[in-house]
């Protein structure tokens, strides 16, 4: 499989987010599949069925009622994010495959540093010791996907403590940083793309 691969580098989310609506919008069966990297500058995001009661504090960081799965979120600079721009039915995968191939990949990403990850059934992303590493959060229409990870490198985690991440009160979030892993933000995405294909692939 083949995709093609955008370094976006820090970028406002609606600007991104728009994009990757219109380039699903527009694709057909001959569109190659690409892979976004990017960090958004601050900013909270309300999925599909969130519910603004999540919302406790935000203070003046934007909110932004966005289109994908999921329930309330923030995105900082220091977060590793990587959206996927696929088509599923090319890939022969529905949306359990691809979010499983998503946890997979960052659970993976963090052994690469030495963490012991995993995922949940009862609340998707990717935890370590029960604190929350690793989002997802997906949209599917016409057979193509977009939006995708976050995996948070060395941000500030400050906000989270103003909403219920995905949904859930004192939901504690940590980051590769806390685990004395210094490293860059799009050097972890990129490792967390190699995986991600190599996953693909296999």
């Amino acid at each position: 499989m083949h995709f093609k691969i955008r370094e976006l580098g820090i970028q406002p989310y609606e600007t991104v987010w728009h994009e990757m609506q219109n380039f699903t919008q527009n694709r057909t069966p001959e569109t190659s599949d690409e892979i976004w990297i990017v960090e958004h500058f601050p900013v909270y995001t309300l999925g599909l069925n969130g519910k603004r009661e999540h919302l406790l504090n935000v203070g003046r960081i934007p909110v932004v009622q966005t289109d994908r799965g999921g329930q309330v979120t923030y995105h900082g600079e220091g977060q590793a994010i990587v959206y996927i721009l696929f088509d599923l039915k090319r890939l022969e995968l529905n949306s359990q495959q691809i979010v499983t191939h998503l946890e997979n990949t960052m659970i993976q990403t963090l052994a690469d540093y030495k963490i012991s990850a995993e995922a949940r059934a009862d609340a998707r992303g990717v935890y370590v010791k029960n604190k929350k590493i690793g989002s997802i959060g997906l949209r599917i229409k016409k057979n193509g996907c977009y939006h995708g990870l976050s995996l948070n490198n060395n941000m500030d985690l400050t906000p989270f403590n103003f909403i219920n991440p995905c949904g859930y009160s004192n939901l504690q979030m940590t980051q590769l940083a806390n685990f004395d892993v210094m490293v860059k933000t799009p050097e972890v995405a990129q490792k967390i793309v190699s995986n991600l294909i190599k996953n693909l692939n296999d």
